[in-house]
């Protein structure tokens, strides 16, 4: 992958007066650093600053959210992207956070045992979730978008009503925090992964465990369901599947483990499909395809693998040493964030990456897209809203 460019987080603010600066900086691997500034020369009638670049950077486009640079000596450009507004009233620490489109709702965690549903257009809380001990490590929204799916240290797996915020099921087995889960199909069934290295099907009508999936002796950071290309051996069970499993057949899932190996099983199956030792912890993994697949680590690599041919060579986009915390298939691509405060979107269409910047060296834990909206959260505990109209 191309050097990254790097720029100040709060550079739309910065370069909005006259004379204002912001620094920005490319990072060749195995180079040293360039480093440059911003200079604004003015603002324009339309709004928009007119902006110059230090020796070494070009200013390829600018509007009043997003700016292009790029850096000529090293082939490189970015489009770095300011958020259109930013909700600091949710929580005082966020951690997790998805969002349901047809409703217009976020669902956000923290590590003070809440959850909260609010408005993903203004912020606007409409309802809390409170009923976890300690940290609320992963939320999701069911299909439906009327009921949440939640996991937290305490080792409980919870269902909760997105209407009058109650909690309806609540699945004990595991004993370790729940770190990640999976929801499978429209959700009669769902998967947990946990400390305890368990991995874990449940049944939501019943409330019930209808089988460990995998007991891999390490803790299960990251967990993934995707549909199976038709062409990848998922192998058969060896007893006939619970009744009460609905849509695990012909779906792949993806373990991504802390002693460094990114497991793909048959769901139904239980089979192996492969495991693969990568360079350190895995932290997070997602399906881009029926066959390829991503995984992140903690010292900074994100793998994209081809289910297909295990062994082929493997990609691997390297941008910095830090921790990988969420990757989300988007377009034709993907959104990933890191434990550094860098927020990015590669697309196949695309000759630069789309940065989402304001987070200033603060870990962006997890990144969710509304409509033409992303959504992330980070540890200063805002959610910052991102148009893609802007670019």
């Amino acid at each position: 992958m191309a050097a990254p460019l790097r720029i100040q987080s709060d550079w739309a603010q910065a370069l909005r007066k006259d004379e204002g600066e912001a620094w920005l900086s490319c990072h060749p691997p195995g180079k040293p650093s360039l480093y440059g500034s911003l200079t604004c020369q003015g603002i324009g009638l339309d709004g928009i600053p007119e902006v110059t670049a230090s020796e070494g950077f070009i200013v390829n486009e600018i509007n009043k959210k997003s700016i292009h640079i790029s850096c000529p000596k090293e082939s490189t450009s970015s489009k770095f992207l300011a958020p259109y507004t930013t909700f600091s009233r949710i929580h005082t620490k966020s951690f997790c956070l998805d969002m349901f489109s047809l409703r217009g709702l976020g669902v956000s965690s923290s590590t003070d045992g809440t959850m909260k549903i609010w408005q993903a257009s203004n912020g606007e809380l409409r309802r809390v979730l409170e009923g976890h001990v300690f940290d609320v490590n992963c939320c999701r929204f069911f299909p439906s978008g009327l009921v949440v799916l939640s996991g937290g240290m305490d080792a409980q797996l919870k269902i909760w009503s997105a209407e009058d915020a109650s909690c309806v099921v609540t699945f004990k087995g595991h004993k370790g925090g729940i770190l990640d889960t999976a929801i499978v199909d429209r959700g009669r069934n769902v998967v947990s992964g946990s400390r305890d290295g368990t991995a874990r099907l449940w049944d939501c009508g019943r409330s019930a465990c209808l089988g460990v999936l995998a007991d891999c002796g390490a803790s299960i950071n990251g967990v993934a369901v995707g549909a199976a290309d038709n062409s990848i051996n998922l192998g058969s069970p060896e007893q006939m599947p619970s009744e009460r499993e609905v849509g695990t057949e012909a779906k792949m899932l993806l373990l991504a483990r802390e002693d460094k190996k990114l497991q793909c099983l048959g769901l139904q199956s239980r089979q192996p499909v492969f495991l693969f030792i990568g360079s350190d912890a895995f932290n997070c993994c997602t399906f881009l395809s029926g066959f390829l697949l991503l995984a992140g680590t903690q010292d900074g690599n994100i793998y994209q693998l081809d289910v297909r041919s295990p062994r082929a060579p493997v990609q691997i986009i390297h941008r910095s040493g830090a921790p990988v915390l969420s990757l989300l298939s988007f377009r034709d691509g993907f959104i990933a964030s890191q434990g550094d405060g860098s927020c990015f979107i590669v697309q196949q269409d695309l000759d630069y990456v789309i940065e989402l910047t304001g987070a200033d060296c603060d870990p962006v834990y997890k990144v969710a897209t509304w409509e033409k909206q992303i959504y992330a959260c980070c540890r200063d505990s805002l959610v910052r809203r991102y148009q893609l109209s802007d670019l």
